[in-house]
């Protein structure tokens, strides 16, 4: 028996040597464990978050997803759920489970690797406030004690709230609260039990096995949760099985998309981002994405996705009036392949826009085409392939040829998949409240994941014919009114007269009209008139009046060019522009953010607008603002604009806009509440395509969104200011005079119905020859008032 004493003896000496060893080192490394104050004295990295004004998310900004949650706002089954996933025996051990720790470490020495960690909760959270991921023993070495350490100065429910709120997710999302509203797109409390049960899989593999990267692993993982909670008495079989047969609806990704399990969010990139500059200037990176910021904006879900919405259908429209160009590009498809690794990093770097989505062609014909996509194989027949049907042909060129290996873009319509195409046109879309300068909503392009650059505030373009209000508003100011006679005859400018070459201007049709009123004019947009108006008043005059609606006089140079919009506008300071009309003669400032709140939902800054008729400042008289929005009413009710008559309301103003060669084509309108300006174009400028004016290209986007806008909302009338007269002309219809502030109106009561006047005598009480500021150089005939 004795050659058996030796070596057990041997065994226990050196158990208590390498016990004795352990204890020195832990000794050791007892006080330089990192102090608690982390955890006791909690404060996460929270990102700012931005939401429409009606409280619907639109954004996060920081590297964290993060919502904090309480313990006892905790539900139970989310408890329960992680007790039987992660440690079942939480609430009986002291921070570290030696049983399963043991099964653990002999499993590693079997395998040689360190793949087990037999990690409790409490060394979990150690782990993630102070340690790496590294896989060592010595790292394990300090968990193991840091978990002694937490566990003899917190609590199990604030160990367990502090796991909740810290621990990775996947998809940036830290903590369990985040989770819910990332994946599932709700609050916590309104998980059901195998939506619980697919959190609690994630922290294994948060960046590979969660919903929208793997749904599979992720089910997977969901499944071996839910038999945990069954095995532990959590859960009963009844509502195991209903568990598991429940179907499940993700928040976002790809292939949840395809497969039907998508919901929608508001799309307002382009705000959010807005919101996030003016925080960063203001508050600085660290307290925009750290501190928990939320900035409430002033647009509505509902306006905006109408505005989205709109947006998309108005460039889709016009992509498919140009016709289909061909695929994306074509890949090599070696015979018999048809999916694999290879087509789906393909699919994924082509990247989805919208409901625009990615996919390999790998059979067409004429009548029929199958795609792979993401595992899916999708056939596309009849009316899908009618928009592509060009380029099915055999005779089309192999490069624009939907063929095999081809990468083209599909979309779900109400009849089944079609071909479709990214556009290459961009646009954008602003509402703003006439009144305040409320932005109502804003879409600054088709994409923003396509493309950041914010039409509505950075894109400078020439706004064509929408200026001319501004130079008729100029001109009332000068002594004209909506009836003054004007002729629209060819001129002719030698070179040197008004530029270096010669110039012929001529109107969008090529006709000429004749003698007209400036009413009409403006109506039909006729560019002759509104040359001869402007070097009535000349362009110096111009060029002043029009800074009142803040516009840059640098970017308007004071040319006769101006009357035809040759100048620089974006659609941001177009609708500041156009609600001096709408409001009766204010400016006001449109404005994104209208609250930011700190953390504790505290305001810590509020907007304080300009509203007019308070505090706003009057730039232009009322009797200007009226007569210009009854005549850009008849600009929709018998102009280049009637389309807008579809809405049915006669409280519409506005005016559309083209420039030379079809380069931009916009629509800018209002009723006396809500301005609202549509604009379409090349990112660099170049013809949209001849007929692609702002009344066939930009006008439908405004009127789909005014649909849902102005829904519900009663005819809104604008009183008639003090100060105007009505003179009779020849055929018995009558026209508004305008007094200008310079040209004070006569004592003498406005003319009687029946009388024929002068208009000289009629505005100033008598009569005399108009100076030549007053009226275009050219005028010869007596001037009449027409009102339609």
């Amino acid at each position: 028996m004795r050659w058996l004493l030796y070596p057990l003896t041997a065994l226990l000496a050196l158990a208590v040597v390498g016990l004795a060893t352990l204890t020195v080192i832990c000794l050791l490394a007892w006080p330089n464990l990192p102090s608690l104050e982390t955890l006791t004295d909690y404060r996460p990295r929270i990102p700012m978050r931005v939401y429409t004004a009606d409280g619907k998310l639109i954004h996060e900004f920081g590297e964290e997803r993060r919502i904090l949650v309480r313990m006892q706002d905790v539900p139970v089954h989310l408890r329960d759920a992680l007790l039987a996933a992660e440690d079942k025996n939480f609430y009986n051990h002291m921070g570290v489970d030696f049983v399963s720790f043991l099964r653990a470490f002999i499993n590693n020495l079997r395998s040689e690797s360190r793949g087990q960690g037999g990690s409790t909760i409490t060394m979990q959270v150690a782990r993630n406030f102070f340690l790496s991921r590294e896989k060592s023993y010595n790292r394990k070495l300090y968990e193991i004690l840091l978990a002694f350490k937490i566990e003899k100065n917190l609590s199990k429910d604030q160990i367990l709230e502090l796991y909740i709120n810290q621990v990775f997710l996947g998809q940036r999302a830290y903590g369990f609260s985040s989770a819910a509203q990332i994946y599932f797109g709700k609050p916590l409390d309104k998980l059901t039990l195998a939506e619980t049960a697919m959190l609690a899989g994630l922290p294994q593999a948060p960046s590979l096995a969660n919903p929208i990267s793997n749904f599979k692993l992720a089910q997977q993982r969901q499944r071996y949760v839910l038999q945990r909670m069954l095995e532990a008495g959590f859960i009963t079989e009844t509502q195991y099985k209903q568990a598991l047969d429940e179907p499940l609806s993700i928040a976002s990704g790809g292939a949840a998309r395809d497969a039907g399990l998508i919901k929608t969010s508001v799309h307002a990139e382009y705000v959010a981002e807005i919101a996030r500059q003016i925080a960063v200037e203001q508050f600085g990176e660290e307290t925009t994405y750290q501190s928990g910021l939320k900035i409430i904006t002033t647009i509505t879900s509902a306006e905006q996705e109408a505005a989205y919405q709109a947006l998309r259908k108005g460039v889709m429209d016009y992509d498919r009036r140009r016709g289909y160009r061909g695929p994306e590009k074509t890949l090599p498809l070696e015979p018999g392949v048809s999916g694999g690794e290879a087509l789906d990093a393909e699919i994924a770097s082509a990247r989805d826009f919208g409901d625009l989505l990615a996919a390999v062609v790998l059979n067409a014909t004429p009548k029929e085409v199958t795609v792979y996509r993401n595992g899916q194989t999708l056939s596309i027949s009849g009316d899908g392939l009618r928009f592509a049907a060009p380029r099915l042909s055999e005779k089309t060129p192999q490069a624009k040829r939907v063929r095999r290996g081809a990468l083209v873009r599909i979309r779900k319509a109400d009849k089944g998949w079609e071909l479709t195409q990214l556009p290459e046109v961009e646009a954008a879309l602003l509402s703003i409240d006439s009144k305040t300068g409320a932005v109502r909503a804003l879409v600054g392009g088709f994409d923003y994941n396509r493309k950041k650059f914010n039409n509505v505030t950075q894109a400078e373009r020439q706004p064509g014919s929408s200026f001319k209000p501004f130079i008729y508003s100029a001109s009332l100011e000068r002594g004209y009114a909506p009836g003054t006679l004007v002729e629209d005859e060819p001129l002719f400018y030698p070179a040197g007269s008004v530029s270096r070459q010669e110039w012929t201007p001529r109107n969008y049709d090529g006709k000429f009209g004749g003698v007209m009123t400036l009413r009409d004019a403006l109506a039909h947009s006729k560019n002759i008139p509104a040359i001869r108006v402007l070097e009535g008043i000349t362009p110096d005059y111009a060029q002043k009046h029009v800074t009142r609606f803040g516009f840059d006089a640098s970017h308007h140079p004071p040319y006769l060019t101006m009357a035809l919009g040759a100048g620089a506008v974006t659609p941001w300071e177009m609708a500041t522009a156009y609600a001096v009309f709408a409001n009766g003669g204010y400016r006001i400032n449109p404005y994104v953010i209208k609250e930011i709140r700190d953390s504790n939902d505290k305001p810590i800054a509020r907007a304080t607008p300009l509203v007019a008729g308070r505090n706003a400042p009057r730039v232009v008289d009322a009797r200007n603002a009226w007569v210009m929005t009854s005549m850009l009413q008849d600009v929709v009710r018998r102009g280049t604009a009637t389309r807008a008559r579809s809405l049915n309301r006669n409280d519409l103003a506005g005016k559309t806009g083209t420039t030379n060669d079809f380069v931009d084509a916009w629509f800018c309108g209002y009723n006396p509440k809500i301005v609202a300006v549509s604009w379409i174009g090349h990112p660099i400028p170049r013809n949209l395509g001849k007929g692609e004016t702002g009344g066939t290209a930009a006008l439908p986007i405004w009127i789909d969104y005014m649909r849902a806008s102005l829904n519900g909302m009663p005819e809104v009338s604008t009183p008639r200011p003090t100060g105007l007269a009505f003179s009779k002309v020849l055929d018995g219809r009558r026209e508004d005079v305008y007094y200008a502030e310079n040209q004070p109106p006569s004592p003498r009561p406005p003319p009687k119905e029946d009388d024929s006047v002068d208009w000289f005598e009629s505005l100033f009480g008598e009569r005399r020859e108009p100076s030549p500021r007053s009226r275009p150089s050219t005028q010869t005939i007596e001037e009449r008032f027409l009102n339609p």
